[in-house]
């Protein structure tokens, strides 16, 4: 039974999606694609006021500012993060022009220049009033979902374009194969190096992959994606990398066997073992984040007789500062000080497979798709293009306005 009609208005959105209805399998006529960034520093003078403006609310002391402004100081004070997503921009406007769809694509991001506001600005500009929205992240969390869709309605509400201008937003494609297919393609070349460095196809006793995600809050992580559904500890958010780790891992022993079964010895007789970790967190010391870290699962891999290590950046789109400093520079240190062969796999980036996914995406709701035609690599896809009450909530701010989702 559809109860949409009884479903609170979606705020900002277009007509197809202001009712709440889950997905959206009606045709939306689009004028332009906003790419939705995190934003980063792009000067040593940058560094602090972007820090506080990524923090602000928080009550971070300007101590630990300083401490993390460390990592963007090592690099000049530029994050790529920025130069990213103007090669994303690119790529999606190639992509777009090859298959012949007129879609401009606009870019914004919620903590620096250009910001969000500025993205409206030029929508309004050259009259555009009907947008949707590609966020940079691809799972369900507070950080990763929400923020970003409060940041949309707060720079809808700050340009006074409520009414005038309408946003949508493709759904969170952690598990759509434009996605995970680099993923799967990485940690096979990964795999097969250190086969062919360590003389044998049966590794699966010397290596661990490691999965790893930006680590949140426990008390966020709890209250990832929709609440009409236990989706176990971490959440949504800790399940989704879960179920995509497994996809990916499934897909490599497949490679991983094919390739054994053309030499003398034949298939491997272990599978690779893995787990997801986490990274980065900045939270105080008292309060609980989703655990392991990544260093002390690095640490302990030695006594489990690994001598070689595979890191998987699978919460991430692109090789950004917490990519550079956190995996190139800590992580592997860490697996340096500990007698390990590490090797780091890419994040999607501009992987062709990435870009053409995320133009699938935007087609699915231009185009009214149906649920059942959507591509999704893991059961718990696909994802709502429209989140669902309670979504992702904050649990120290509740919950704020924000597009693209059912009130609250």
């Amino acid at each position: 039974m559809d109860n949409s009609e009884h479903t609170p208005p979606v705020i900002g959105a277009s007509a197809a999606a202001v009712g709440g209805a889950e997905r959206v399998e009606v045709p939306v006529r689009y004028d332009a694609i906003l790419l939705a960034g995190f934003g980063g520093p792009e000067g040593q003078d940058d560094v602090i006021p972007f820090l506080r403006n990524v923090t602000r609310g928080r009550g971070i002391p300007e101590e630990r500012l300083e401490e993390v402004a460390t990592h963007y100081r090592h690099f000049g004070g530029v994050s790529p993060i920025n130069d990213h997503n103007r090669q994303l921009k690119a790529a999606l406007e190639e992509e777009l022009d090859r298959r012949g769809i007129d879609l401009p694509v606009l870019w914004g991001n919620r903590n620096w220049t250009p910001y969000l506001g500025e993205a409206l600005d030029e929508a309004k500009e050259r009259g555009f009033t009907s947008l949707i929205a590609i966020a940079t992240s691809a799972y369900s969390s507070y950080s990763s979902c929400r923020q970003y869709r409060e940041d949309l309605w707060g720079a809808l509400d700050a340009s006074g374009t409520h009414g005038e201008i309408t946003i949508d937003k493709v759904r969170q494609f952690f598990d759509h194969p434009g996605f995970v297919t680099p993923f799967i393609e990485g940690v096979d070349e990964a795999v097969a190096a250190l086969e062919d460095e360590l003389g044998t196809s049966d590794i699966g006793e010397r290596v661990e992959v490691l999965f790893t995600t930006h680590s949140i809050p426990t008390a966020d992580a709890e209250r990832s994606g929709p609440r009409d559904r236990d989706y176990g500890h971490g959440g949504a958010y800790a399940a989704q990398h879960n179920a995509v780790a497994e996809v990916v891992m499934l897909a490599v022993e497949q490679r991983r066997a094919g390739r054994s079964a053309e030499r003398p010895a034949g298939a491997p007789s272990t599978p690779i073992p893995w787990q997801l970790v986490y990274q980065s967190r900045s939270g105080a010391p008292s309060t609980p984040w989703l655990e392991p870290d990544i260093n002390d699962a690095i640490a302990a891999l030695p006594a489990a007789g690994r001598n070689g290590v595979i890191v998987v950046p699978l919460g991430f789109v692109s090789d950004h500062m917490e990519v550079m400093w956190d995996l190139d520079n800590e992580a592997r240190e860490t697996a340096a000080d500990n007698g390990l062969r590490m090797i780091r796999v890419a994040t999607p980036g501009t992987h062709r497979a990435y870009v053409s996914g995320l133009v699938d995406l935007v087609l699915e709701r231009r185009d009214g798709v149906p649920a059942a035609e959507r591509p999704a690599m893991t059961a718990l896809g696909p994802w709502s293009d429209v989140c669902r009450p309670a979504c992702c909530e904050n649990a120290r701010l509740g919950f704020r306005p924000a597009l693209a989702g059912v009130a609250p």
